[in-house]
């Protein structure tokens, strides 16, 4: 009898410890899983000191334009301005329609070292700089290519083509 109860003892020894050892195991997994939690939600974040602090970027997704009366323009255009090093770079995008009702899109781009205008129309990019200003009409140029802008609307010269976009909201 008592090599019986020695035995069971002994196995009820073994499987306690067995399941005291599990729950340690258990307990160390757990707390490393917490601190890995813990250490990468620290270490992802970010200080909005930290970066570079040289750019600095102001975007607004829509401003309403004022034409010479006061009144506000029905056209609406998306800017983003990026100050780099004190140097200022402003794309602003406009949606023009062609005659034929085609919309375009257009965007100006002045930065320090272009000025240009960006007509996209059909999956087509035609990119041109700027030439001059006279007159409250500013001319951008590149090949046979011209593109005269004046208050809401742009006028396209192609070789023979000409093509009149007006400003239009979507």
């Amino acid at each position: 009898m008592s090599i019986f109860v020695r035995h069971n003892f002994c196995k009820n020894k073994e499987q306690k410890s067995g399941l005291t050892l599990k729950k340690r195991i258990m307990k160390k997994i757990v707390i490393v899983l917490n601190l890995l939690f813990v250490l990468s939600a620290v270490s992802c974040k970010k200080s909005t000191e930290s970066g570079n602090k040289s750019i600095i970027k102001t975007d607004s997704a829509e401003t309403m334009v004022v034409d010479n009366n006061g009144k506000i323009d029905s056209s609406s255009m998306h800017s983003t301005t990026t100050d780099i090093d004190g140097k200022k770079n402003e794309k602003t995008d406009f949606v023009y329609k062609a005659t034929d009702g085609t919309l375009v899109k257009v965007v100006f781009a002045n930065t320090p070292t272009e000025n240009t205008v960006a007509i996209t129309s059909n999956k087509k990019t035609f990119t041109l700089e700027k030439k001059e200003t006279k007159e409250g009409e500013t001319i951008y140029k590149k090949d046979d290519m011209t593109a005269r802008v004046k208050g809401d609307s742009i006028h396209l010269e192609q070789g023979n083509n000409v093509i009149e976009l007006k400003r239009t909201k979507i």
